[in-house]
């Protein structure tokens, strides 16, 4: 998957300015003074141009693939029909809702395409974050946004994935770690709006001097809300979930209705411990998130725990983060760093 993050071949390169072109009703040259030919970045949905406009301004173009919506239509379309097939297969499948689940990618997918959503989405949290000093995103200049074109403020940084060039420019891999965690928790709990695309190929580190060491987020197409009662529950259930209080974890479950009403609450907090015991304590080098996995599945289908299709979006985004704490710090104490 790693290789569709930032490896997708490119679509020509006077296709893409025929797409601007289109999109602003004008030749290129009216709009920008220079506009680089060869795409910067190319993935999935959409593919990055550097550009400068008339005002002097550095910038970069996203031009959103030709052809994605009718190739996303037919994908989605074949996993709803898989969805209803699970959902008859029995209880297990009712269980894990996948109709639902499915729903949800949907309207995200759908979203992606739509790049003034996802400029609207960086504005947001561009000002979410203005305060925290850990994280950049850039600008964007409204007035060359539409649907299938956006341009924003270029960011020059390194990407996250290339660690190696990050220790030889002096930047503290251990520290980013720490403030990745950081940047998550702040958005889900402070603010319940978060950057829910959080793959390497989306994040970089910026070098300039006035912001270094901090991350710089690309692509908004996919963010995450949460009501303020899921955000309450979560919040909870992370409290006691660090005071290992899994007579707790195990009451709220009951109290949320994410368990049936007739759930006896001691076998619960029994199998939650089973399964968190094991983790405290330890860097993550030392957990198999595997092994984590597989355990917490087999308890939420031995209690009927429902599957929360509102919170996919966060459990997708919470083994990005881990992925990345994995990558830049093995020893990182993903729980002493996340309790604050």
């Amino acid at each position: 998957l790693a290789r569709l993050q930032d490896n997708v071949p490119p679509f020509p390169a006077a296709q893409a300015a025929a797409i601007v072109e289109r999109a602003f009703g004008k030749p290129l040259a009216e709009v920008f003074a220079s506009f680089d030919a060869e795409p910067v970045a190319s993935a999935s949905i959409a593919q990055v141009h550097f550009a400068v406009l008339k005002n002097g301004r550095e910038v970069a173009v996203k031009v959103l693939r030709p052809g994605m919506l009718r190739a996303i239509d037919d994908d989605i379309a074949l996993l709803h029909r898989m969805a209803g097939w699970v959902e008859r297969s029995g209880d297990d499948g009712k269980r894990l809702k996948p109709r639902e689940v499915v729903a949800e990618f949907d309207t995200y997918l759908h979203d992606e395409l739509d790049l003034v959503r996802e400029a609207a989405n960086a504005a947001q949290l561009r000002r979410n974050m203005a305060g925290l000093a850990l994280v950049e995103i850039p600008e964007m200049h409204w007035d060359w946004c539409t649907s299938n074109v956006m341009v924003m403020q270029r960011m020059n940084g390194i990407p996250i994935s290339q660690t190696d060039r990050l220790l030889a420019a002096g930047v503290d891999v251990k520290r980013l770690s720490r403030d990745g965690v950081t940047i998550f928790f702040t958005q889900v709990f402070r603010d319940g709006f978060f950057h829910a695309d959080m793959h390497p190929g989306n994040i970089q580190i910026s070098v300039e001097p006035a912001t270094f060491g901090r991350y710089i987020a690309l692509d908004f197409g996919i963010v995450g809300t949460l009501t303020d009662n899921d955000r309450d529950y979560l919040a909870q259930n992370f409290l006691a979930f660090f005071r290992r209080d899994y007579k707790r974890v195990a009451e709220l479950h009951l109290e949320s209705g994410w368990v049936p009403a007739e759930t006896r609450v001691d076998a619960l907090e029994s199998a939650i411990r089973t399964v968190c015991e094991p983790l405290f304590d330890r860097p993550l080098k030392d957990i198999s998130l595997g092994q984590v996995l597989l355990r917490l599945f087999q308890t939420s289908r031995r209690f009927n725990v429902e599957i929360q299709p509102q919170l996919v979006m966060l459990q997708k985004t919470l083994l990005n983060i881990e992925g990345l704490g994995r990558q830049l710090d093995p020893e990182l104490d993903l729980w002493t760093t996340a309790k604050p």
